[in-house]
């Protein structure tokens, strides 16, 4: 592989622009064929911590392998989570306004010149769509929670105005609705279907799964990036795929039709944590690095060169046990049986020795382990820390088989620790990752005659995670319904905060570290790389 190399920066515009040394095929006199192809390893490198498997986060495959780390620029939402927790609108896409009433309404406003990198104008079809997929979750296969809470989405396709309303007390979260990697093209999906612009509005409208059949297969599987189809993906935000590489890595380059400012460096490669970082960081420059699953024996080698600015706290997401709802855990009070064994201050601590970051146990769904406003919950939450033998032998003989994307020994350690917990209760555990951890695995979930598992291991965002919960507003007395509601039904199990480590050469600016979905990619279209 080639060393990636150094991008010298001018300013054009006002806008800082990487000259890359891959523009010299545009300048040569040679015959397009003689132009040398560019390796994915000349441009600046993005690492990451987890896989590179999807680029639709709405699917179950992009919710368990956290694909907004990468579509969170390629996707964009209405709203982007900024590095303080807050919800920034993004006016480049969209504009929205809560309207008064019994059912909280919002009406989105899509910006007049938004389009996508074929040119074609993004409307609210676009918007329904995701909605269709998130109310359809069983045809589409999809993981939107938030959308459980949408009565309707009013649209004329093709309008650039739309209305969302809210089932009763609901949406008390809506910002977080269309979030990264969650609204996609309806038109290039509606034609690798062979659908006309109006058989999809027709289908959508009525509701026709037949006719959605095959558009919904479209939209679950062809944004896989291991079958990356270029004329499917195309591009709602600053940057846009170019290629997809035989390690998994995905090269993105500045999107010329985006309407928004544009993206600072033309291109750079997002990496997957499956590969070595050494002979990475020998290849190539890496810029940023999420580091979070302990990948860091690199950092020794590559600081040879230059020395990284490293970042470490617990994340804003919850390391969550998410539990089938058939088999084992069929009913509430199995699944409230098995919660009774799990030792979160165990979990917590194996989290804690291998990735190097303390991280605190935590039995809060709706706030984060680090939110202060779980203080309020502590009454309802931390009764069901520890383990209680008592309660949990009533699932004696049974079974657990949790899933989760793997390999990863962090949560290998944290799932070692929860066998320990409910081995006195006479439960047995077993790490099924080597089949699985999409969330398409879990019992109740997964289609006939698949291996199924009770239990899948992700980190969750508790602002996203939760859609069917009675939650009218923020406010403590609804956020604590919520989580009294939750520990009825024990759909999940909170373990701890997910620990959370970056590196960054000190070289790029414009780096802010933000721990949620989008990770510190949430703004890598404003990084900027300077010259050794």
């Amino acid at each position: 592989m080639r060393r990636f190399r150094r991008a010298a920066l001018r300013v054009v515009g006002g806008v800082t622009v990487a000259t890359m040394a891959w523009a010299m095929a545009a300048c040569g006199t040679q015959p397009e064929e003689d132009v040398p192809q560019a390796a994915t390893t000349d441009y600046p490198a993005y690492l990451l911590s987890g896989p590179l498997l999807t680029s639709n986060a709405g699917t179950t495959l992009g919710a368990s392998s956290n694909a907004q780390a990468l579509s969170a620029r390629v996707y964009p939402g209405v709203y982007t989570p900024g590095p303080a927790g807050q919800m920034i609108p993004n006016t480049d896409l969209a504009t929205a306004q809560v309207l008064p009433g019994e059912n909280r309404q919002v009406v989105y406003s899509i910006a007049e010149d938004a389009r996508f990198s074929d040119g074609v104008e993004i409307t609210c079809t676009d918007f329904l769509l995701a909605y269709k997929a998130g109310d359809m979750a069983e045809l589409f296969g999809s993981y939107l929670p938030l959308m459980e809470q949408v009565q309707s989405l009013d649209c004329t396709p093709g309008a650039k105005t739309f209305t969302v309303v809210f089932e009763k007390k609901m949406g008390g979260r809506w910002r977080s609705l269309f979030g990264p990697g969650e609204v996609l093209p309806a038109h290039s999906i509606a034609r690798k279907a062979g659908m006309s612009q109006q058989q999809l509005t027709s289908a959508l409208v009525s509701n026709d799964r037949p006719a959605l059949a095959d558009l919904a297969r479209v939209w679950r599987e062809g944004y896989n990036l291991d079958a990356f189809d270029p004329d499917l993906q195309v591009s709602a935000g600053p940057y846009r795929i170019e290629k997809v590489g035989d390690k998994g890595e995905v090269v993105l380059a500045r999107n010329d039709s985006y309407y928004g400012d544009a993206a600072a460096l033309e291109r750079l490669t997002v990496w997957p944590g499956s590969v070595d970082g050494e002979q990475l960081s020998a290849a190539t420059r890496i810029g940023v690095a999420d580091v979070s699953g302990g990948n860091k024996r690199w950092i020794k080698s590559a600081e040879r060169d230059r020395a990284y600015d490293l970042y470490s706290e617990p994340g804003a997401l919850t390391d969550t046990l998410v539990l089938g709802s058939d088999g084992v855990f069929a009913t509430k009070e199995a699944r409230g049986q098995f919660a009774a064994c799990v030792d979160q201050a165990a979990v917590a601590q194996a989290s804690s020795h291998i990735s190097g970051v303390e991280v605190a146990p935590t039995a809060a769904h709706v706030v984060s382990a680090t939110d202060p406003m779980r203080h309020q919950l502590a009454d309802i939450a931390d009764p069901h820390l520890g383990v209680d033998v008592g309660i949990a032998e009533a699932l004696r003989g049974s079974t657990v088989r949790i899933g989760y994307m793997g390999p990863d020994q962090r949560k290998a350690d944290m799932v070692e620790a929860v066998r320990a917990s409910c081995e006195p209760a006479g439960i047995t555990v077993v790490d099924a990752s080597a089949e699985g951890g999409d969330m398409a695995t879990l019992a109740g979930i997964a289609a006939p005659g698949m291996d199924t598992m009770d239990a899948v291991l992700r980190a969750v965002d508790p602002v996203a995670e939760y859609g069917a919960m009675e939650l009218e507003n923020t406010e403590t007395p609804a956020l604590r319904n919520a989580e009294e509601q939750l520990w009825d039904e024990v759909t999940a199990v909170p373990l701890a905060a997910q620990p959370r480590s970056f590196a960054v050469d000190p070289q790029v600016s414009n780096v802010n570290v933000y721990t949620g979905l989008a990770g510190i990619g949430w703004n890598m279209d404003r990084w900027q790389m300077s010259e050794d």
